[in-house]
């Protein structure tokens, strides 16, 4: 996979099996992999076959971003995707440091797909499409987890320069399906699903793959609830793809999730914007008036982020950093 970058945010030390595990894989993939720390990572942090940024060589950075991005966020992972663009980046990969790679995760990524279009469909639990068991990802409206799924059609050939992958074992469920129903979980391996225009489905940054078209939209917010910052980034996403004639890629396992440890109760409340307001976002971005068109996505951005202030689940202060990710877009020619 040429010019394809692989970025993680993480805190753990270079003895961290799971990082040990990717830095090999990437190594012996030729794929570079950068690993984003954050103020609670170990002063010394040295791993073969990883590019490691600490918080003062990412303050060091020649990035607007980099002056103004809060510290202890998940969201520094920003700068790793700047990183990546920087170098020349045609594919960049995230994922994070509690999933480890199935043998499929290395194979050759194409934007071209083959998958089962679902067009106007609003609300589509691409989840039940590779398994009989009742679940849904985390951000799923729960007002629809009991919708029915739309019948597929044939198999077509369509680009999506945006990819997400299942992961198997622990996949990314909100706090209320941990708490309630049974897991680990293997998913089947079936045929692809492309979500289309006015069709939606929360993605997440655990095992996503973006093509160079849609670099813009990898900003992650950082005012806003810790565990709703990529699921809200999808929506965005999603949305402006729909300007762009994109479709959104879900595709069968190439991770298995072994995951950190968690208070579920705490990941339940930081959790309480999203099953308030996730159907509500929805229903607001899908009624912007947006501009189509590539090159119009960064001012679609900004027109997304502040329907989201309007509805007082982000702060004003993150239009400072959009503009600063943005600008440092702007100067790699995205």
């Amino acid at each position: 996979m040429e010019n394809t970058f692989l970025i993680i945010t993480s805190i753990a030390g270079h003895d961290h099996f799971i990082l040990n595990k990717i830095a090999q894989e990437s190594s012996s993939h030729n794929i570079p992999f950068i690993v984003v720390g954050d103020t609670r990572s170990p002063k010394e942090f040295k791993l073969a076959g990883c590019d490691y940024y600490s918080v003062e060589r990412q303050q060091a950075l020649n990035f607007e971003l980099a002056k103004t991005l809060p510290l202890k966020h998940y969201a520094r992972k920003n700068l790793g995707y700047l990183i990546a663009i920087s170098k020349g980046a045609e594919i960049i990969i995230e994922t994070d440091d509690d999933n480890l790679p199935l043998p499929n995760f290395w194979d050759n990524r194409t934007k071209l797909v083959n998958a089962h279009l679902l067009s106007n469909k609003g609300w589509v639990n691409t989840y039940k499409y590779f398994t009989n068991i009742h679940i849904w990802p985390r951000g799923f409206a729960l007002e629809n987890i009991k919708d029915n799924l739309p019948v597929l059609e044939e198999l077509v050939s369509i680009e999506c320069p945006i990819q997400q992958g299942l992961a198997d074992e622990n996949p990314d469920v909100d706090a209320i399906y941990r708490l309630t129903l049974p897991l680990p979980i293997t998913f089947n391996k079936s045929e692809n699903i492309a979500l289309g225009n006015q069709s939606f489905c929360p993605f997440n940054s655990q095992n996503t793959t973006w093509f160079k078209e849609a670099f813009p939209l990898l900003y992650l917010p950082s005012y806003c609830s810790f565990r709703m910052t990529d699921i809200w980034r999808s929506f965005i996403a999603q949305r402006i793809a729909w300007t762009c004639g994109w479709s959104i890629l879900f595709h069968r396992s190439s991770m298995w999730q072994q995951r950190n440890d968690h208070n579920l109760m705490l990941d339940f409340r930081d959790e309480i914007p999203g099953y308030n307001y996730n159907a509500e976002i929805y229903k607001s971005l899908k009624k912007l008036k947006l501009t189509e068109g590539i090159e119009n996505i960064p001012a679609n951005m900004t027109i997304c982020y502040e329907k989201l202030i309007e509805l007082n689940l982000i702060s004003p202060k993150e239009l400072i950093l959009l503009d600063s990710w943005r600008d440092d877009c702007h100067n790699f020619n995205y």
